[in-house]
């Protein structure tokens, strides 16, 4: 069977497969009783009295969460790629570094300053003008919108910025020789080209936000406020019989809304080239003078890294000492310890969920990205109706949400070897995440001229050799950039993770969302320390890899 065709059933399995067993088990009397066809769990999915208040608040946090990131992100990308704003370049790079922070840990910073109760920041204020309760509560649909929209901000920032930067502002001076103001320009040039950038960041934020469960199981749920992907988790969580066929029937809705997003927002950015204002002749890039609002638009910048970055790394080292929340003060340092990180590393289970995570993170980018290389090699050098194929299935998945794909394999694995295994975890990830594998590879291959292969074959080479002593080096400094962002992402994967691991197959983010409901946020910190410190450990020893294999490039 050529190439082409093994990689369709394999991708198509990994993809599809889930969602056919995802339909299938809504219509199925339980996990053990596929085929049992019933409708049952369809009208006990859609008739439960608490769904029209989930759907509101899913609503109202996906739009608002999506408009906060869209328009920091916005701001951001603005003044760092058009304004003569202090340190430009390195504002560029500065929205990226919150990435590295898994969004349970970022979760768990926050709530430690913030919640109603003994929230440190909230303890300190309290002090200091003397109230009784607040001022601030983090378990509520704001803290919930401001968590996700900060979380979100570096996904917008990438998107938009090279929108920022390809715009002609020649555009712009023409509005302002024409006498329009600064503002004037703003909306009526600037804004509306740049639409169609803004429209993709803003979809794209509402898709990441639909699939979003670090925040709201952290921030939401002990708050009582209930998005479809908290809901779907009680359901499969919460009591002695998890309802899997019910969580399903609920699953199909974001589902079905996250690949009409997903085809939304690939027709924006389609549409995006019918607004291209840089072409060979006429452009000439300049620098938007902010005059007296300059520093003070830098301070809000240094301020916004300080809340994304900053803030929750150093709640998170200075929680991990201590043994309960404490404001600053001399009494606190006098009680630090190293009392929580004894606990978390003596404990074997937190020990066997970071051996399972560091497995995951290194076995798994390692096979996605084995697999991504084959089918970015289809899809760009093999020119038929099946590479489009396989294009179009290795990408469906960046549609599907995490919770609910979980549920989905749930249902695909449970009659295999697989079911409860290390090994099923391995599956799900990497056919889960095979998106951010195939599209870095994909460009990277579009780079490499044709000529070299056939040059190979020329002389006798098969495939694979012509793969492996041609192909494969020249790709290499790609390659390992994909396999870095592939590792980042398994070792903080949650969302599928909270539906498949079991005793046994425990990983660090689930780990932590437990001693986290226990209320053990010293733990969690010194859990989260070290989960940072192995991801950071990872990322600097694969670049550490990548200097030579640029030079043997070379």
């Amino acid at each position: 069977m050529p190439l082409a065709g093994i990689l369709i059933i394999l991708v198509g399995a990994l993809t599809i497969g889930p969602v056919l067993m995802l339909v299938i088990g809504s219509f199925s009397k339980g996990i053990g009783a596929i085929g049992a066809f019933t409708t049952d769990k369809y009208v006990a999915a859609y008739t439960d009295p608490t769904l029209p208040k989930t759907l509101l608040n899913t609503v109202i946090f996906a739009l608002g969460a999506a408009c906060f990131s869209t328009i920091l992100g916005g701001l951001l990308a603005y003044l760092s790629v058009r304004t003569d704003i202090p340190f430009s370049g390195l504002f560029r790079v500065l929205p990226i570094v919150p990435m590295m922070i898994p969004h349970v840990l970022f979760a768990a910073a926050w709530i430690a300053l913030l919640n109603p109760t003994n929230g440190m920041l909230n303890l300190f204020l309290r002090n200091l003008f003397g109230l009784s309760s607040g001022p601030f509560n983090i378990y509520s649909l704001g803290g919930m919108i401001f968590l996700e929209g900060m979380l979100d901000l570096p996904v917008t920032y990438l998107v938009i910025s090279p929108a920022m930067y390809s715009f002609d502002t020649t555009l712009e001076e023409a509005s302002r020789v024409s006498g329009a103001s600064n503002l004037n320009t703003l909306r009526r040039v600037t804004l509306p080209i740049l639409k169609p950038a803004f429209l993709a960041t803003f979809t794209l934020a509402i898709i990441r936000t639909l699939a979003a469960f670090a925040i709201p199981s952290m921030v939401g749920m002990p708050g009582r406020i209930h998005i479809l992907t908290t809901h779907i988790y009680r359901i499969i969580s919460v009591g002695w019989s998890p309802d899997y066929g019910r969580a399903a029937a609920l699953g199909l809705i974001v589902l079905a809304a996250s690949i009409i997003l997903v085809y939304l927002y690939r027709h924006l950015i389609s549409e995006g080239s019918q607004y291209v204002t840089v072409t060979g002749k006429g452009y000439r890039p300049t620098v938007v003078e902010l005059g007296r609002a300059r520093y003070p638009l830098f301070i809000l910048c240094i301020v916004l890294f300080c809340f994304l970055v900053v803030i929750p790394l150093a709640t998170l080292i200075y929680m991990s000492f201590l043994p309960y929340s404490m404001v600053p003060s001399a009494r606190a340092v006098s009680m630090m310890n190293l009392r929580n990180w004894h606990t978390v590393l003596r404990n074997s289970v937190i020990v066997r969920a970071l051996k399972n995570s560091v497995f995951l993170s290194i076995a798994g980018a390692t096979l996605g990205i084995v697999l991504s290389l084959f089918v970015a090699y289809v899809v760009v050098k093999v020119k038929s109706k099946g590479s489009a194929l396989l294009e179009s299935l290795s990408f469906l998945s960046f549609s599907f949400p995490g919770m609910i794909i979980g549920v989905g394999f749930m249902w695909f694995l449970v009659r295999t070897p697989l079911y409860a295994t290390i090994w099923g975890l391995l599956v799900a990830y990497v056919g889960t995440y095979l998106p951010y594998g195939v599209r870095p590879l994909r460009s990277a291959f579009m780079q490499i001229d044709e000529e070299l292969e056939e040059s190979a074959r020329v002389f006798g080479a098969s495939f694979l050799r012509a793969l492996n002593d041609i192909i494969v080096p020249l790709l290499a400094p790609g390659v390992v950039s994909a396999w870095i962002l592939m590792a980042c992402m398994f070792i903080r994967e949650l969302s599928v993770s909270v539906v498949l691991s079991r005793p046994g197959t425990e990983v660090l983010t689930v780990e932590i969302m437990k001693l986290a409901n226990d209320g053990l946020w010293g733990q969690v910190a010194a859990l989260g320390i070290i989960m940072i410190g192995l991801s950071t450990a990872l990322v600097i020893v694969a670049s550490l890899l990548r200097i030579p294999l640029s030079h043997s490039e070379q």
